[in-house]
């Protein structure tokens, strides 16, 4: 089925991608299209989820909802940046090993930090084991010969069928649209994959078309490709691995990855409205809040 079919309501037959301008307020930030990225030292994928149409002409509210990479390592200056936000509450998606290697989140005085923990099915762990190892064999034998996707292609399905999974995003969903809650940022290590499928969830559920919410799932792919790069090139010159190409597709986002788990939409609900109202218990009230405090 196609990928613009298992869009939410009326927006499977909506018009593509339309770029939006950011306001004029927003002369310290730089902005990819309708996109506006918060630019920060120690975190690179952080941006403003506002700025979409809807299939309908409105427009999702800028400064209300923010998705991001790690903030482990950010700066004063980027916990300052941050705290012009106005955030009420910082959502970590990380699992324990992640936080236990890149550390806890550095943020401004007055935002709640919250754990809420979505696994990555092994994939953290197992780039730490292939790079760890220095064995080329053994990195060629763990992610070569599309080995790394497939592992990609595995995780995302879980985002669908796992229980313990879904009550994650419900939650985060439920705090976007509850009164209060906003302004709200939420994020994973490299703020691509389970923060990629979340902010897919809300543009598509805020009525975003849905070749517009891949487009910006697949923009992350952007904000993080010269960080990606001097990661692999420090990989290399570091003698830890002799072909750091070989973690590329643990890096990106693809739409391979994202429709592996439109597929287990399909598979498991019919449609992305049953997941989002069975699978994730989201009641027409909590939806139409969204919408109400998300969109203008």
């Amino acid at each position: 089925m196609p990928l613009t079919r298992r869009a939410l309501l009326s927006t499977a037959t909506a018009a593509a991608f339309v770029a939006v301008a950011a306001p004029a307020n927003a002369a310290s930030r730089r902005t990819r299209g309708s996109i506006r990225h918060i630019p920060l030292t120690g975190a690179v994928n952080v941006r403003d989820l506002g700025g979409y149409r809807t299939y309908d002409g409105e427009e999702v509210r800028y400064g209300r909802i923010y998705r991001a990479d790690a903030l482990s390592k950010l700066t004063e200056a980027d916990v300052a940046v941050l705290a012009g936000l106005g955030l009420t509450a910082a959502i970590d998606f990380r699992i324990p090993i992640e936080i236990q290697y890149d550390g806890a989140d550095k943020l401004p005085a007055g935002v709640t930090p919250v754990a809420r923990p979505i696994t990555d099915n092994g994939l953290y762990a197992q780039m730490m084991a292939a790079i760890g190892s220095r064995d080329p064999v053994k990195q060629e034998e763990m992610l070569g010969g599309g080995r790394a996707a497939t592992f990609m292609r595995n995780i995302y399905p879980s985002f669908v069928t796992s229980a313990a999974n879904r009550a994650q995003f419900a939650a985060t969903l439920r705090d976007a649209a509850a009164p209060g809650r906003t302004p709200l940022l939420y994020h994973c290590t490299s703020g691509k994959d389970r923060t990629g499928w979340t902010s897919y969830l809300l543009l598509v559920a805020l009525g975003v078309p849905a070749p517009v919410a891949v487009q910006d799932y697949l923009a992350s792919n952007t904000f993080r490709a010269a960080h990606d790069a001097k990661v692999r090139e420090g990989l290399k010159q570091s003698g830890m691995m002799q072909n750091p190409d070989l973690i590329i597709p643990l890096q990106e986002v693809r739409t391979e990855y994202l429709n592996a788990a439109l597929s287990a939409v399909d598979t498991e609900y019919g449609s992305l409205y049953r997941y989002l109202t069975v699978g994730l218990g989201l009641d027409l009230q909590t939806l139409a809040a969204l919408r109400s405090r998300l969109v203008h």
